[in-house]
């Protein structure tokens, strides 16, 4: 790996984990197009699923208070299953289709959430969240915007959204980690990140949700839900660009 391409990873490890500190789902989505352009498709898998689940452990670390427990059991339980599926099935997305994905999951969050009845701290739908948010995890290397719906209809403060949704984000990461790490690992390692890399980018991302957690007090629960639509959205039409260029290019 370049320096410059170190040193893009430990800025974006920093920035990415603020975004996701106050918006709680943003931040994953920007750090896996970075890693998309800087590595191999399955090393960025593994790269991203190491640094957001360190960045939403301590985010929800910090929030520990007001994570609702119930909703991370149901879920993990889905989660289990989705993972399982796609490690039999040794799927791995190619660049182009890796950010067609990242295009078009923002678009998740136009969908009429309030609408469509789901609510994560019901036992069925936390584990339909598990599968379904694990296994568009396990595609697109994000699902945030997916695991969003699953949180409109909830009686939660912003506060208990973010720290629950943080929770629920470590188990698909992990996921994530395993299921591309086992390929990874038959390849002996090529194409990740030296390991002192991963390290100084590790504290950059506990860092980084520490002064998002700061900003979020700052925020109120209208101003939280309406600037996560459309931070998410402008991503995702930069993604569906980049997308279409590389389908061209091929």
């Amino acid at each position: 790996m370049s320096l410059i391409a170190g040193f893009v990873l430990l800025a974006a490890a920093f920035a990415t984990a603020l975004l996701s500190g106050v918006f709680g789902m943003a931040g994953g989505l920007v750090l896996m197009g970075v890693l998309a352009l800087i590595l191999p498709v399955q090393a960025a898998f593994v790269t991203h699923g190491v640094l957001q689940l360190a960045a939403n452990g301590w985010r929800a670390l910090i929030q520990r208070g007001h994570i609702r427990w119930a909703v991370i059991g149901w879920y993990g339980l889905g989660s289990l299953v989705a993972a399982t599926v796609v490690l039999l099935l040794a799927f791995s997305p190619s660049r182009p289709l890796l950010f067609l994905c990242l295009g078009l999951t923002p678009l998740l969050t136009w969908l009429p959430g309030d609408r469509m009845r789901l609510d994560a701290e019901r036992p069925a739908h936390a584990v339909l969240a598990g599968i379904s948010v694990t296994g568009l995890n396990l595609t697109a290397g994000v699902a945030g915007p997916l695991l969003d719906i699953f949180f409109v209809r909830t009686g939660m403060t912003r506060h208990a959204v973010v720290a629950t949704k943080a929770a629920t984000q470590v188990l698909a990461h992990l996921a994530k980690t395993v299921v591309y790490g086992v390929g990874i690992l038959q390849m002996g390692g090529q194409g990740m990140p030296p390991v002192w890399l991963l390290a100084l980018a590790l504290p950059l991302s506990f860092a980084g949700t520490a002064v998002g957690a700061r900003l979020l007090d700052r925020m109120s629960d209208a101003g939280f839900r309406r600037w996560t639509r459309w931070i998410v959205t402008g991503i995702g039409v930069a993604y569906l660009v980049q997308a279409a260029r590389l389908m061209l290019a091929a």
